[in-house]
């Protein structure tokens, strides 16, 4: 029987549901007085294992760890208390709600991860690290893998260390957290005999970084389910000694090879000592080794050409390359794909016919609607759709202190784009980068250089997509033939797009028979895409806490606690925006449209 009761009041929180809970811990999700979500981990003291106590100070380890840690990349402790029941003394703390994606889900739906984005998260594994280790005493984590690592709901995919059940100071041969739920996998060969310590710790990390560029831990082979972590990892040891790593094989570029290499090594003497020697190397562009004592240009790798770097507004944008499947991950929208697919997917992949009947596809065009309806998740596979190279582009990207500086940024983008063509450039909140210049004077220079460097782009090979919750601030000249050809209002997702998204959302991770998405559709009628990937999510971050399938249940109590993001009143405005949006398309149709090559 659970020591919380649901509606049961702790503090300014209320108790929602059980998520969790074994021998001597439960875990509830709670709520302030906002109904803002937290979760709240307790501990039955006359059932907590003697080691998991500090008796100093009368503290659960767990907690008073948990209390230092202060780090955008860590699990923020809020508060903590104690609690008396009959049965027995109770101690505990909440933290703040995870909203985000559990890596493992991530690796499990896309597969592999591009490189770009897998180094960025490794590095913030790297700093959550660093930090815990840089504490006194020295923290570990100790159970760094892919299902105990969030990214973040925002487009940054922020990574979070969300399990700290395990961090403890060094262990040498005795340690102070239990070890059967831990998964062999993603821990290095020492750990079999009770050693963990830093260095461990980071060639976990370096087993995420794989599994993010792969799809799969390194080394996997079949394990025994049950027995002690000496026993589970006895096969996998083996294993280890007798299959080695064709890192020459893998797909990404030479420094990663190298940092993969160094951190995979099973000798602890040959592998890397700190997180600094780590970070070193990721954000060096010529490494030191004795394989190669002149030192090998990272720096020059990708293009072959050396890239010039003199200038302080330097800036590269991130080339993206992607593996998914197009529109087919794209739930609803069959109109807007089915329009593409005609005039421009047909174009781009049949060009012998579109030069035969003089076809050209726009030279660009505009998401817009409300917040949360899948733009930008569009643009991107969109680009996948027609095996076009992706670059994401945000108003900070374009951000500088020089004069002219967002003007120089905007060109070497451009010029970048070009070099990679043919590629998709999408323009994220393209009302911030170009705004009406009859209100806003300050940016009419940056407004001008876009200007410049859209007109008739797409004879560069370059595709503009660029998305808006705003678009009625967009400078009209933006928006003419030539610049912006196609505006496109994204509504909320109807009836048979939520069930598509449910279905989308909940592919590839471990379910329960008999969910019903009809069901589940029809209860979250007026949500937008972003609020059902929460709902699911949500849902799943329960069933991973117990280590079970997503129910029909669990998604029920999730939708319960999450309310629409677009207010009627929106939805009104949004309407309106539409309207004038539709008459600005209109004339631009009118328009004799300009011959593109392609």
């Amino acid at each position: 029987m659970a020591v919380l009761c649901i509606g049961e009041k702790i503090g300014k929180y209320t108790v929602s549901n059980l998520i969790k809970s074994n021998a001597y811990t439960e875990t509830y999700r709670v709520e302030d007085q906002n109904s803002n979500p937290y979760f709240l981990k307790l501990f039955v003291l006359k059932n907590l294992p003697l080691q998991l106590m500090n008796y100093e100070e009368n503290w659960v380890k767990e907690i008073l760890y948990s209390k230092q840690i202060n780090h955008k990349n860590i699990v923020s402790c809020i508060e903590a208390g104690t609690l008396e029941r009959e049965a027995s003394a109770c101690q505990y703390y909440i933290t703040n709600y995870f909203q985000g994606s559990i890596l493992a889900d991530v690796i499990a739906r896309e597969k592999s991860l591009a490189e770009d984005e897998a180094l960025r998260i490794f590095a913030g594994i790297l700093e959550a690290l660093q930090y815990l280790h840089s504490l006194a005493p020295v923290l570990c984590h100790n159970d760094l893998d892919p299902s105990n690592i969030i990214l973040s709901a925002t487009s940054s995919r922020e990574p979070q260390l969300i399990d700290l059940g395990h961090l403890s100071e060094r262990s040498f041969g005795l340690v102070w957290f239990d070890t059967t739920d831990i998964a062999p996998f993603y821990h290095a060969n020492e750990t079999r005999v009770n050693i963990f310590d830093e260095q461990s710790d980071i060639f976990s990390a370096c087993c995420v970084l794989y599994a993010m560029l792969t799809g799969n831990a390194p080394w996997e082979c079949p394990l025994p389910a049950e027995g002690t972590y000496k026993e589970k990892f006895a096969p996998l040891a083996q294993y280890r000694k007798t299959h080695q790593i064709d890192f020459s094989a893998l797909s990404v570029s030479a420094k990663t090879r190298h940092i993969l290499k160094k951190g995979l090594e099973l000798k602890n003497t040959e592998r890397y000592k700190t997180v600094s020697d780590v970070l070193e190397d990721l954000n060096a562009s010529c490494i030191e080794s004795p394989a190669n004592a002149g030192g090998a240009d990272f720096s020059q790798e990708s293009s072959g050409a050396q890239v010039q770097r003199n200038s302080p507004n330097y800036v590269e944008f991130p080339i993206k390359r992607g593996n998914g499947k197009g529109f087919e991950d794209i739930a609803g929208m069959a109109g807007l794909k089915d329009s593409l697919n005609k005039q421009v997917v047909f174009v781009i992949k049949n060009k012998d016919i579109a030069k035969q009947y003089k076809i050209t596809p726009p030279n660009g065009m505009l998401l817009y609607g409300p917040p949360g309806c899948g733009k930008t998740f569009f643009a991107e596979k969109f680009a996948e759709e027609t095996g076009f190279s992706y670059l994401l582009i945000k108003s900070s990207d374009l951000a500088s202190s020089y004069v002219h500086g967002s003007q120089e940024k905007i060109r070497q983008l451009f010029d970048q784009a070009e070099k990679n063509a043919p590629i998709v450039v999408c323009f994220d909140e393209f009302d911030a980068l170009v705004p009406d210049r009859s209100w806003n004077h300050s940016s009419s220079e940056e407004v001008n250089e876009f200007l410049s460097q859209m007109n008739n782009c797409a004879q560069r090979g370059i595709f503009i997509v660029a998305t808006s919750n705003r678009p009625d601030k967009i400078d009209p000249a933006v928006l003419r033939t030539g610049r912006i050809d196609k505006m496109v209002y994204v509504p909320l997702p109807d009836y048979e797009a939520r069930k598509e998204l449910f279905t989308l959302y909940l592919k590839d991770r471990p379910v329960e028979d008999g969910i019903d998405v009809e069901a589940l559709a029809k209860m979250t009628e007026g949500y937008i895409a972003s609020d059902i990937a929460y709902i699911v999510n949500d849902a799943a971050m329960v069933a991973a806490y117990t280590r079970i399938s997503i129910s029909h249940e669990m998604l029920i109590t999730s939708i319960s606690n999450t309310h629409a993001s677009v207010r009627s009143e929106s939805i009104k405005q949004y309407d309106e925006i539409r309207r004038k949006m539709e008459d600005t398309n209109r004339r631009n149709i009118t328009e004799h449209a300009k011959i593109v090559t392609w």
